[in-house]
């Protein structure tokens, strides 16, 4: 894409002008793509990485923020490297060469446009992953059918008040409960290869957040009443004080395991299947290295 754009591609409706390299939306991110890191990653749910690894491309800058990031150095920091649609495409041809199961693209809500340009290039012959913090459009999730095979978002609060606390979206429920319910008619119920790689569907993931298991037990509530068995749930034990969240007491230290044990019991009473995290991933071992020496 060239020129300048008028964005409104997620929830923020910024309606900003974004140009190429740089932007003045909520994101503050151009047109062009701009990633920190492309190759596989083996450290997602078993069925997407399986045992070749996601090929993983992580994209700079995040519709949300949240003030706990564990990747805050390219959600709000910005590294990464900027490139064209055709390099894009190149590193998903990279990656699909070197036999990962799938391509990974995490955060890419601000490059939709690039995004769907470089498939339209290219479309690999493994299945492509949408791995976002959930707060979409689902009119922009809707442009994506016929590209992407396996949806990937967070739901990490029913309430308004968190939302807006940690991740400066008030509307995030509404909006990631509309956009996922797009995903999974999109996706319909998982489907996987005879070796239990995911081939089609939905897993939606919740990260538990200390002194915060209502808003966890009420996020599962809410996915088994309206979702059940059409999609997978991730439980994400792995929370580490990590970003700002030094500055909000409540939630500057890891997760217990009486909380983990009242949100899995809760789980365990539902009729949602998937996969729930050990507490020991509560560490930074496994934030990959953005040092841009993989692009």
């Amino acid at each position: 894409m060239t020129g300048t754009y008028i964005c409104n591609l997620c929830p923020r409706s910024c309606n900003a002008e974004r140009y190429e390299e740089y932007g003045r939306g909520y994101c503050k991110m151009g047109t062009l793509p701009r990633i920190a890191r492309a190759a596989p990653h083996m450290w997602e749910e078993p069925c997407i990485s399986g045992t070749k690894g996601s090929g993983t491309i992580f994209f700079s800058g995040c519709v949300l923020s949240c003030v706990f990031c564990q990747n805050n150095e390219i959600s709000s920091g910005g590294k990464g490297k900027t490139v064209t649609v055709g390099q894009l495409t190149d590193h998903i041809k990279r990656l699909e060469q070197m036999g990962v199961h799938n391509i990974n693209l995490v955060s890419p809500t601000p490059y939709i446009e690039s995004v769907i340009e470089a498939f339209s290039i290219y479309k690999p012959a493994i299945p492509v992953v949408y791995n976002t913090g959930g707060y979409e459009k689902p009119e922009t999730i809707k442009r994506l059918e016929g590209i992407v095979d396996i949806y990937l978002p967070d739901m990490k609060y029913i309430s308004s008040e968190l939302s807006s606390k940690y991740s400066h979206a008030s509307d995030y429920a509404e909006y990631a409960c509309a956009s996922i319910a797009e995903m999974v008619r999109q996706t319909g119920r998982p489907v996987f290869d005879d070796n239990g790689i995911m081939q089609r569907g939905t897993i939606v993931r919740h990260l538990i957040l200390p002194s915060n298991t209502k808003n966890s037990i009420a996020v599962l509530e809410y996915l088994d009443k309206n979702f059940g068995s059409d999609i997978l749930i991730s439980l994400m034990g792995q929370y580490f004080p990590a970003g700002k969240a030094k500055d909000y007491p409540e939630i500057k230290r890891t997760i217990t395991k009486r909380e983990y044990e009242k949100v899995l019991s809760a789980l365990d009473d539902m009729s949602l299947d998937g996969f729930a995290q050990e507490l020991d991933s509560a560490t930074d071992k496994y934030v990959p290295d953005f040092d841009l020496s993989l692009l």
